[in-house]
């Protein structure tokens, strides 16, 4: 996960099949993906929009049209713990279409005993699908919570690797 610093934050919004996304970034890279309800802030004119910002719209666009399955894009994480980062930066690992638990995720970072804090980690993402914590599930195959809500990552997961025939989570 590259990450940068800078500074003017630009806002763009992206209609998508899971509801309204709201994309945060500077010059730097993205800095968030976020689900809305409604727009909370007015965009920047595309004009304006940091290169970042339409990559991010462009490769969307691409995932949800099933042309795209691996983001590559500029980040600029301007919150988060090092735990956190961490955290985030071994989510893109976990492939398309495939799931982790977040005992896996505890163990790949050298911890297993840290669960409860890759999964707080995990609802604390500011980079939804394009940083894949919807990928991420209970040990026992079980969906457990997204801070998008447990539909979303429904929709998500099946999307990226339907259901075999008379298959269900």
């Amino acid at each position: 996960m590259q990450t940068a610093t800078a500074t003017s934050l630009a806002v763009a919004y992206l209609a998508s099949p899971v509801g309204l996304l709201e994309l945060r970034g500077t010059e730097a890279g993205l800095s968030a993906v976020l689900f809305r309800e409604d727009s909370h802030t007015a965009p920047t004119p595309r004009e304006l929009l940091p290169t970042c910002l339409r990559a991010a719209e462009q490769q969307l666009r691409a995932y949800f049209g099933r042309e795209l399955r691996t983001f590559d894009l500029a980040y600029d994480l301007q919150q988060g713990t090092d735990f956190q980062r961490r955290v985030w930066a071994a989510l893109p690992g976990i492939g398309y279409g495939r799931t982790a638990s977040y005992l896996d995720l505890a163990r790949q970072l050298g911890d297993p005993k840290a669960v409860r804090a890759v999964g707080a980690a995990n609802g604390q993402n500011p980079l939804a699908i394009v940083c894949p914590c919807h990928r991420v599930i209970g040990a026992g195959g079980q969906l457990t919570g997204y801070a998008g809500g447990l539909a979303r990552k429904k929709w998500l997961l099946t999307f990226e690797n339907p259901p075999a025939q008379g298959e269900l989570f």
